[in-house]
């Protein structure tokens, strides 16, 4: 079947094909954390869609070759313009800070002065949520570590793109000492997030006030490497010892580790993933440097964007208390598959509101899914009292369909609902070859999961730990009531009513149930 997906580049659904002559192969960048600190809730829905896309292609046949790339060094806290400070530099400040007041995040132990070992803390971290919550990309790690690329380990590579892109004309060493991309050099510039150079030199020119930016021939151009020999990570280059810029990096790592899938179309891949905040600069400003160091028309043939996350229909935000990590919501009670299904249910070019009411119900969805899986297994060499296929193995034709849809999220979960439904009015018979049989029933549903990839989290021991969670939280709140906190006790109490636990304080003491 057909997979039609919408192409930010072109701004329309388009048919996938991918580079491969044989259409097996596909070639697939992501972009991934920055490690300075732990990856948020945010941050994990545009990583899951990317999951979810591969599964839908594997599924649909496709050998995917999967890179997602972990920022170590470069990424600017400022990214519109050329300003701010290296973030890896940044937690390097923030957990120095934290140390000498003692206020280091628990489980932190780390040398904050040191930002390689911060960042390969935070890496794990990552590395940790990424398995949780069932990323693909996570555990081809183990026969395939360089499909998880740390910039700092491609200098030399990116160095070479510099040199390329000096000599063909389209990058130049300014007063300050910075190579900078001529963004005027690239005609194309602008094509994928829609912004002309001149809106973008209007805009920025307000913004412009360090030195460094004055220099450059245009206020658009961005770096692409800075000679810094005071920051604490630096490398030696042709312009001196410094760091390169963020936008370079994907550059090179996609081209190093896919460029060559594809015989004739070097430096060519078939799909980049982000969240919409990529678009710009990021993306924009990969495809200018790619397409002009290799000399191809394109860089990317189709770019994948997930549009933002909110949380109880407010922005997230850490002073407004709706900033969640995967560790948050699991220490809350809730299971990895929920995170997941919650993550992932909305569609990806839609903005998303998480809450806790939705995990409750995506929970309830995967208990229900999980139970008919058992029953399809206790009877797996019966069939079905319905001549076959069954409603399962109908559901699958109609759940690729609707995922062939760019994604129809909903619509395939609705399809697999409706046949779980259809499922469970039948009575299971002795084995009858006319018959849907419950092995077949069982192969569509988990065909089915192998897309939202949720059954396969080991439910029975995340029901395990969704109960020690809870337990952790009644125990908070009752050693707040004990400290008379009795602000946070009855906040622990309301969250835990949010997840659908309701909770009795007596005699013997508190007990709970959903």
């Amino acid at each position: 079947m057909a997979l039609k997906l919408y192409n930010t580049l072109t701004r329309q659904d388009e048919e996938f094909t991918p580079l491969d002559p044989e259409g097996k192969v596909v070639s697939f960048y992501s972009c991934g954390p920055t490690v300075y600190d732990y990856a948020h809730i945010g941050n994990f829905r545009s990583f899951l869609n990317a999951d979810l896309l591969r599964r839908t292609l594997e599924l649909l046949g496709y050998d995917v070759i999967h890179v997602m790339n972990i920022t170590d060094v470069g990424h600017l806290t400022l990214d519109d313009v050329e300003g701010g400070e290296d973030k890896m530099e940044a937690a390097s400040k923030r957990l120095l800070e934290a140390k000498k007041s003692g206020a280091l995040p628990e489980g932190v132990q780390v040398d904050p002065n040191d930002p390689m070992a911060i960042a390969e803390f935070y890496s794990e971290a990552f590395m940790e949520d990424a398995r949780t919550l069932g990323l693909r990309i996570a555990h081809d790690v183990d026969e395939h570590p360089e499909r998880m690329p740390r910039p700092t380990n491609y200098i030399p590579q990116m160095i070479s793109m510099v040199e390329s892109l000096v000599a063909r004309g389209h990058a130049y060493v300014a007063e300050d000492g910075v190579v900078y991309f001529d963004v005027r050099s690239y005609p194309q510039y602008g094509a994928l997030s829609g912004n002309t150079i001149d809106s973008l030199k209007e805009g920025l020119g307000g913004r412009i006030q360090s030195e460094h930016q004055q220099v450059k021939k245009d206020p658009a151009d961005f770096m692409l490497w800075k000679p810094d020999p005071k920051h604490l990570m630096r490398w030696a280059s042709p312009w001196g010892e410094g760091y390169p810029g963020w936008h370079l990096e994907c550059s090179v790592m996609a081209e190093s580790l896919l460029g060559d899938l594809v015989p004739g179309e070097k430096g060519m891949i078939d799909l980049h993933s982000g969240g919409e905040d990529n678009i710009f600069p990021h993306h924009e400003c990969e495809i200018a440097q790619s397409c002009c160091s290799t000399g191809q028309p394109q860089f990317a043939r189709h770019w994948f964007h997930t549009r933002h996350l909110i949380v109880e229909g407010q922005k997230m935000s850490k002073s407004k208390g709706n900033f969640f990590t995967v560790r948050d919501l699991l220490s809350r009670g809730a299971t990895p598959a929920a995170i997941r299904l919650e993550l992932t249910r909305t569609h990806y070019r839609v903005n998303a509101n998480f809450t806790f009411q939705g995990l409750k119900d995506a929970q309830r969805q995967i208990d229900r899914w999980i139970k008919m899986k058992t029953h399809l297994q206790e009877n797996i060499d019966s069939s079905l009292d319905v001549d076959g296929p069954g409603p399962l193995q109908r559901g699958l034709d109609e759940f690729i369909e609707a995922l062939g849809n760019d994604l129809n999220i909903a619509g395939a979960i609705g399809s697999l609902n409706e046949a779980v439904s259809a499922a469970r009015g039948l009575t299971v018979i002795p084995a009858d070859a006319g018959k849907a049989t419950c092995r077949a029933e069982l192969d569509a549903l988990m065909k089915m999961d192998s897309v939202l990839g949720v059954m396969d989290l080991e439910q029975d021991a995340g029901s395990n730990e969704e109960d020690g969670g809870i337990d952790d939280l009644i125990n908070q709140r009752l050693e707040a009531r004990q400290r008379k906190d009795f602000q946070e006790a009855d906040r622990i109490r309301d969250d835990l009513l949010q997840m659908g636990i309701e909770i009795k304080d007596g005699p013997e003491g508190t007990t709970w149930r959903r």
